[in-house]
């Protein structure tokens, strides 16, 4: 059991009821949290911290945002569940809504981000045969290395992290895997005429953050375009404002033709993802062929509409832009030889640690606990930077002061 020497004897309580009673799929920092308001949040002794992973963007608009908790209880007090077995009152004011927000004809509710991944897939695979005329049985989907779109068997079937494939075959077929950011690479894939689509992250968040070429996505979608091949955007984690657009795609000015949200779609009260497409896509799939339970329940519809509509209203977009290019420019004045590189776009960052030791990222991140600033590593030397985006000016300045401070313990 992990145990730093600050940790109080409540602390270790509950960290060891979870050591002892839950699986052991996670390798959380030693801090028992119990509450949270805007960017912070506190453990269960009282100490505030800055939480710089915002649950890993689902808390885009901040911790228990008012608009979003009055919009949930709201709706739990009123009805909560019908399944789709009946319509409800919240469904279709949830689907125009979000339909006209960016701009397509249907959208598929679900409820987890891999769910809305692997509704993408069958949608994708559907298209293909009923309208491109692939032979039945035959279609590929194109994804790149490093991905992360989620941990079911199907997912983690094109997955390039041994931690994710080791012991879990066999795997779904029907995928080939190119290498990110290489666009020659993926026009030769496309040659192809079995492919139907292409599923990218427009940032990928999970692999440390790597932000492709400017002109990337942009390039792929006219290729796609030429080859009657579906462009799929994974927007889970970089959409919803959090890299200074509505999307990240906007930033190139490219539509996909499959649209993947979730996360901050409910502003981190509870599971909600969403698949958007237009009708040729769509409606290939017929009733019974596709759904779930909870899909479009009405207390995440009514819930997703409040999301959405902090996020416009409070031009959080705009804000994730210029306070993350502050954090960059600051944290570039830092110098410390312990920084190989920094990254980002928006308030989705990165900090690449250089340093002979291979844990010198995991005692940062302790070190930046002890210091009231909540992150953690990724792949080893990576530290992912993405705080809610309501954070200030001068609370951006304040943590990059706790970040120098705590870099000092690889000295």
């Amino acid at each position: 059991m992990i145990q730093t020497s600050n940790s109080s004897d409540l602390t270790q309580q509950y960290i060891a009821l979870e050591h002892r009673y839950g699986a052991h799929n996670y390798h959380p920092l030693p801090v028992v949290l119990n509450r949270g308001e805007g960017v912070y949040v506190w453990d269960v002794d009282g100490k505030k911290y800055y939480d710089f992973l915002s649950g890993y963007s689902a808390v885009n608009q901040g911790h228990c945002h008012p608009r979003i908790i009055n919009a949930l209880v709201r709706q739990a007090q009123q009805l909560t569940l019908t399944s789709r077995a009946f319509y409800s009152e919240p469904l279709g004011e949830y689907e125009k809504f979000i339909t006209t927000l960016f701009g397509y004809d249907k959208v598929l509710p679900m409820n987890t981000g891999v769910e809305a991944v692997e509704t993408a897939i069958k949608l994708c695979r559907r298209w293909a045969y009923d309208v491109k005329g692939i032979p039945p049985g035959m279609a590929k989907i194109i994804v790149c290395d490093g991905n992360f779109h989620g941990r079911t068997t199907t997912v983690v079937s094109f997955s390039t992290d041994e931690a994710s494939t080791k012991h879990f075959g066999p795997f779904t077929p029907g995928f080939e895997i190119i290498a990110y950011d290489d666009i020659d690479t993926l026009a030769e894939a496309l040659n192809d005429e079995y492919v139907a689509g292409f599923l990218v992250e427009p940032i990928q968040g999970e692999a440390g953050v790597r932000v492709p070429h400017e002109g990337y996505l942009a390039k792929a979608k006219s290729l796609c375009e030429e080859k009657n091949v579906l462009f799929i955007a994974d927007e889970i984690q970089t959409g919803l404002a959090r890299t200074g657009k509505m999307l990240c795609c906007d930033h190139e000015e490219v539509k996909p033709d499959i649209l993947i949200l979730g996360k901050a779609l409910s502003g981190g009260t509870m599971p909600v993802s969403a698949v958007l497409a237009d009708d040729d896509i769509m409606l290939t799939i017929s009733p019974g062929e596709h759904g779930s339970t909870y899909g479009g329940n009405p207390l995440a519809c009514s819930i997703a509409i409040a999301s959405l509509k902090v996020l416009t209203d409070e031009n959080m977009a705009a804000n994730a832009e210029d306070m993350g290019t502050l954090l960059r420019k600051e944290l570039k004045k830092i110098h410390s030889p312990h920084i190989d590189l920094i990254r980002g776009k928006g308030l989705l960052n990165a900090i690449v640690i250089k340093h002979s030791n291979k844990e010198a990222a995991w005692q940062l991140c302790l070190q930046l606990m002890e210091n009231g600033l909540l992150a953690k590593p990724t792949h080893g030397d990576k530290i992912r930077l993405a705080p809610p985006l309501v954070i200030t000016a001068g609370q951006i300045m304040e943590c990059v002061g706790i970040i120098e401070k705590s870099l000092k313990v690889l000295d």
